[in-house]
């Protein structure tokens, strides 16, 4: 085997690339292992660095996690809130959109390992669960319930408290993209439906109970 065909150890990549480096093996540890019994030496060694080399950048897998969620949940969130600031349309219209882009993000692979670790372990880490409710809770139902704030200040939705719906519409989504993730073991009504079809059950379902009763006249 020549030289050229040997690739390239982990280790010699450029050293702007190891933060994210660090977080994609951390994400695959966390998620395999969980939070409580992640070690810094199994994340080094998934990434093809040394130890001291993630303490350069991160002084404890706490600090692991919370990056590792500001460049995964809050950086989808930032993007979010600036399409939808630049965005015209209805506010059905503006919530359709970020129904969408919220699904797309719910069903990937590191937000399912992310919020399995929240639920089963983040009331271990009460720091950690602070962090996550300001940084992703907190943020997530302050930009949907202006959503539809928005709706009923319009006329588009019936008069409702827009946190508590927020909160609502939240839950139904984290609990079927979880279910829609474990296919292996979900129920038969899960498994019937693709996701493209899950998202179009809860989207029509949601709008229906914000629909004005009765509606306007065409």
């Amino acid at each position: 085997m020549g030289i050229s065909s040997v690739p390239e150890p982990r280790w010699r990549r450029l050293p702007e690339e190891r933060p994210s480096q660090i977080l994609a093996a951390a994400i695959e540890v966390f998620g395999e292992h969980g939070l409580s019994a992640a070690r810094i030496d199994d994340i080094a060694r998934r990434a093809g660095v040394s130890k001291g080399t993630i303490y350069l950048y991160f002084p404890n897998k706490e600090e692991l996690f919370k990056e590792m969620i500001r460049q995964t949940i809050v950086a989808w969130l930032e993007a979010t809130e600036q399409d939808l600031g630049a965005e015209t349309g209805t506010a059905t219209e503006r919530l359709t959109t970020y129904m969408q882009g919220w699904w797309a993000a719910l069903r990937s692979p590191d937000y399912l390992t992310i919020y399995r670790l929240v639920l089963a372990e983040l009331h271990h880490f009460p720091e950690l669960a602070e962090f996550y409710s300001h940084a992703v809770v907190l943020r997530a139902l302050t930009l949907i319930s202006g959503l539809i704030r928005r709706g009923v200040e319009a006329g588009e939705f019936r008069r409702v408290d827009p946190l508590v719906t927020a909160r609502i519409l939240g839950s139904m989504f984290a609990a079927h993209a979880l279910w829609s993730a474990m296919r292996h073991c979900s129920l038969p009504s899960v498994l019937r439906f693709s996701d493209e079809e899950t998202l179009g059950h809860i989207m029509d379902f949601f709008f229906n109970a914000l629909r004005l009763d009765p509606p306007p006249a065409a």
